[in-house]
């Protein structure tokens, strides 16, 4: 490359190429592939419950994170996406939970211009068992019980005074 000044110190000149020369060649900043800084972690629910997983992670340019399910984008009325940090950050919600059609393995992709990366984790399903968790008001029954169909038998801890 061949600048030329005119009517410029030759120390000026110097400085100008310089700064020329390094704003051509060198890039304002330096592009970098995602890196997750919060994976989600395994979980069990309990069938009509809730689950969150979290997912968030680090790049340049910023990167943007996707939830996949069985190699599908989740989407769904009961799945909801909570984006933070300008997307690079996101929670999956899903409620309410299903014993057979939520139990799968849950992926986080992490995408950018450089690249991207994933990470998953596994949500267990459990049937839930419908049980009486609070007493009404008045004499506690006595366990076991029937509630909705379903024997329930719960040892009642009071509160000690």
């Amino acid at each position: 490359m061949d600048l030329r000044f005119r009517r410029l110190s030759p120390l000026t000149r110097g400085a100008l190429h310089l700064l020329l020369l390094a704003r051509l060649v060198l890039p304002s900043h330096t592009e970098s592939m995602p890196g997750f800084i919060k994976s989600p972690d395994d979980q069990t629910g309990i069938s009509g419950g809730v689950a969150s997983f979290v997912c968030q992670a680090v790049g340049e340019p910023k990167p943007r994170i996707t939830w996949m399910k069985k190699g599908k984008k989740v989407s769904s009325q009961r799945f909801e996406v909570i984006e933070f940090d300008d997307g690079s950050g996101s929670v999956l919600r899903i409620q309410p939970l299903r014993t057979h059609r939520d139990e799968a393995i849950y992926e986080c992709t992490a995408t950018n211009s450089v690249g991207e990366i994933n990470t998953s984790a596994k949500l267990t399903v459990l049937e839930g068992k419908n049980c009486l968790t609070k007493a009404p008001r008045g004499p506690l029954p006595s366990p076991p019980w029937q509630l909705k169909g379903f024997s329930c038998s719960c040892d009642p801890v009071l509160p000690s005074h």
